[in-house]
């Protein structure tokens, strides 16, 4: 993020003696790209983040994707994800549906919330959460956040947090990226504002709120997420949210979908125009996230609002639908939908979807829906995402087609 951020107390001049209630703190850097990318200092109050009171072990549940028993033909998927079962906590409830070399897309369906002194902390990959369903808290280091339906959550690699629920159950859709998760540097001018153009506006993100300092001795169990997807517990003798003070650009943070300010033409926009989100270096690397939001369609006077069958050779194509109202797959989908289109197969909407769209000419579509495009990276479905698949779905144009 190019808005740096300062939190509670810590000394104006980086790496010198600050004392808080007359006892000498301890700094921390969290960087990223060596000591060449964006980063914060932090604050502890006594204890570094390094002081284990137990040795190290391997955790007692595993994130790993799991690959489907048996060789798959190549094919689009739908995955009712809404289906799967709520269970568990946001973190060991998550379910991995595809992943490739340095992204993962999972789903996460808690009834609990996670135990009140375990925590966890991705090491391999920056978090892109969306909330789906639910109410609660992100708890971290750095502060709390409120989560909320709509809301996009970015959680630097190595943070350590915990989700509370304040619902009975929520639903989260989770990406992982090896490479940070920001906005498109291409919405921004040279000063790191927003352009003008944009359709977002960086000061509309929400930051967390920092309290004071848990200054408290026990067994904290960390459970740290590596070699992609097994967990290995640390066990720190001091509450790990003892900060006095932090200040920098990377940090977790919110941005609302309602936030993204959609831009609507007169004949149809491509989804670049939706994007909000990128990590890595599109077009060469990395993945965009766009947000289909409510907005007026085009208004042409021959605008076909549904859009093209399109062969993107170079992207796989996964999208979310937060509702059911996205015209190109009436009678598909099921709110929480997951669609997954290999960069190796064409899409297209269905049956006739692009005819009937004409009717929504120049009107404002109610569409809510979360897309993530990767640039020269093939994903990979996992047993579970296969286990909830509609089975039909390779068919649904010929069957729609016949309808």
């Amino acid at each position: 993020m190019a808005l740096i951020v300062r939190r509670g107390r810590l000394p104006a001049t980086p790496h010198t003696e600050f004392r808080f209630d007359s006892r000498f703190t301890l700094e921390e850097i969290h960087g990223s790209f060596g000591f060449s990318g964006p980063y914060s200092r932090k604050i502890h109050l006594r204890r570094y983040p390094t002081v284990q009171a137990k040795p190290p072990r391997l955790g007692d549940f595993d994130l790993t994707p799991a690959a489907p028993r048996a060789k798959l033909a190549l094919q689009p998927y739908h995955i009712r994800s809404s289906r799967i079962p709520f269970f568990s906590d946001a973190i060991r409830g998550r379910v991995p549906l595809l992943h490739g070399p340095s992204t993962v897309v999972s789903v996460a369906k808690p009834k609990s919330s996670t135990p009140k002194d375990a925590f966890f902390r991705n090491g391999e990959k920056h978090e892109l959460y969306y909330v789906q369903e639910g109410r609660g808290t992100l708890q971290t280091e750095y502060g709390s956040l409120p989560l909320r339906k709509g809301l996009y959550v970015v959680i630097p690699k190595g943070t350590t947090y915990q989700v509370f629920l304040e619902t009975r159950t929520a639903f989260f859709l989770v990406i992982e990226s090896s490479s940070l998760i920001e906005f498109p540097p291409h919405y921004l001018n040279h000063a790191g504002q927003a352009k003008l153009t944009a359709p977002i506006v960086e000061t509309e993100i929400e930051l967390p709120r920092l309290a004071s300092p848990i200054d408290r001795l026990g067994r904290f169990a960390i459970d740290v997420k590596h070699d992609g997807g097994r967990i290995t517990r640390l066990t720190l003798g001091h509450h790990p949210f003892d900060l006095v003070g932090w200040e920098g650009s990377l940090y977790p943070f919110g941005f609302h979908i309602d936030n993204h300010h959609g831009i609507a033409r007169e004949i149809h926009t491509a989804p670049p125009m939706h994007q909000t989100f990128q990590a890595g270096a599109p077009p060469s690397s990395g993945f965009s996230i766009c947000s289909f939001v409510p907005q007026m369609e085009g208004w042409h006077p021959k605008e076909i609002p549904a859009p093209y069958a399109h062969y993107n050779v170079d992207s796989d194509e996964c999208m979310f639908f937060s509702n059911v109202r996205y015209g190109a797959r009436t009678g598909i989908i099921e709110e929480g939908s997951i669609t997954f289109h290999p960069g190796a197969l064409p899409h297209s909407p269905h049956g006739r979807a692009a005819e009937l769209s004409t009717a929504s000419r120049g009107r404002k579509s109610q569409r809510l829906a979360v897309m993530l495009d990767t640039f020269f990276e093939n994903l990979s479905i996992t047993q579970a995402a296969y286990r909830f698949r509609d089975p039909r779905y390779p068919l649904s144009w010929h069957a729609a087609q016949l309808g």
